[in-house]
């Protein structure tokens, strides 16, 4: 009975492992399950037909290894075979689960790094805001002594709208990411969705696969929605780019601009450079790099998550090794039977 029960659960198992025509399938794992039964059934009845007869320690202790090489073979052509065929489907379940989890923290990452560049709005605003008012107070001559709006207020607003478009910029990248990561989302739930079904886990892993590549999508355009790039090129253009106008005041006013537009170049490269090495952190950060998803047999699911499955594992290996049981309980009652029937000492003596 352990023998034919074995070879039911090997069945099911090598089952899944063989690729090809229904038909050659069918009769290869059929083969191979009655081989395996037969060889366990062989294999215990003639250990336990000789075993317990050995009176020599130098025989009983060969055939003891020979059982001890007998039972490694055992599992290795049948106890994994009947755990994958009594846990197979929960370990791919479980793979599946993993999987999720960790789709799930990658997913997370792209979003958080696409949207650390929303962290450099505020000092681009306040930047802008402080050209437009100093715009506005030269326009009352509070830079330069004259009032009007001369070469100072035009370097200052051109300034101001330059950095007023940068965050408009990173202001309508969060829209982006956020309808991104709704998507992400969707595909996450329906990865979980496909997790705790209950139907056939072959269909289920494949739909898994697809939803998984979608994912994967998802979080290499959120990577590339990261305005942080563009921050930091425009940070770098603010200086590189600055060409200091020429004074168009007479005189004394000219000296007075051409004095402040120093100044104003000197407080674009400090600007210039804190939001350059701020967006250079930002980019500094690794990129997600989330893991393709790799669909598992039955068999090499049971093998990875073996221990998570330790309960189908035992039982696996008992069915095919319990009858060591009875050989060695055999061993016992003979060697007894034979203790009781040496004759006394007394008995043999005149």
């Amino acid at each position: 009975m352990l023998a034919l029960a074995s070879g039911v659960y090997t069945y099911l198992g090598v089952r899944d492992l063989l690729n090809g025509d229904a038909a050659i399938v069918f009769f290869a794992a059929i083969i191979y399950s009655i081989a395996v039964s037969v060889g366990i059934y062989a294999f215990w009845t003639y250990l336990m037909k000789f075993l317990p007869q050995m009176r020599e320690n130098g025989a009983r202790g060969l055939l003891f290894a020979c059982m001890g090489l007998g039972a490694l073979m055992i599992v290795a052509m049948s106890s994994w075979l009947n755990a994958s065929a009594l846990a197979g489907a929960a370990a791919i379940q479980q793979h599946l689960a993993t999987m999720t989890q960790a789709y799930t923290r990658d997913l997370d990452r792209a979003h958080n790094n696409a949207l650390a560049a929303q962290s450099l709005m505020p000092d681009i605003q306040m930047a802008s805001t402080r050209f437009s008012k100093l715009a506005e107070a030269e326009r009352g001559g509070s830079l330069t002594g004259t009032a009007g709006s001369g070469t100072v207020v035009q370097l200052l607003t051109q300034l101001s709208n330059q950095l007023g478009n940068l965050g408009q910029e990173v202001s309508g990248s969060a829209d982006k990411v956020k309808a991104l990561y709704e998507q992400g989302g969707k595909h996450l739930e329906k990865m979980r969705e496909l997790v705790s079904d209950r139907g056939p886990i072959n269909a289920r892993s494949d739909a898994f696969g697809k939803e998984a590549m979608g994912l994967m999508g998802t979080v290499a355009k959120l990577q590339q929605t990261s305005v942080a790039p563009s921050v930091k090129r425009a940070a770098d253009g603010l200086i590189s780019g600055f060409i200091a106008p020429a004074a168009g005041g007479r005189g004394d006013l000219g000296d007075r601009q051409t004095s402040v537009v120093g100044k104003v170049e000197q407080a674009v490269a400090a600007q210039s450079k804190a939001l350059s090495d701020a967006a250079g952190k930002i980019l500094d950060t690794p990129q997600v790099e989330p893991a393709r998803f790799q669909p598992l047999s039955t068999a090499e699911a049971v093998l990875r998550y073996a221990g998570d499955f330790l309960p189908s594992w035992a039982g696996a290996i008992s069915i095919d090794l319990l009858p060591a049981v009875l050989v060695l309980m055999l061993c016992v009652v003979e060697a007894g039977i034979r203790r009781e029937n040496e004759p006394l000492a007394a008995d043999s003596m005149t």
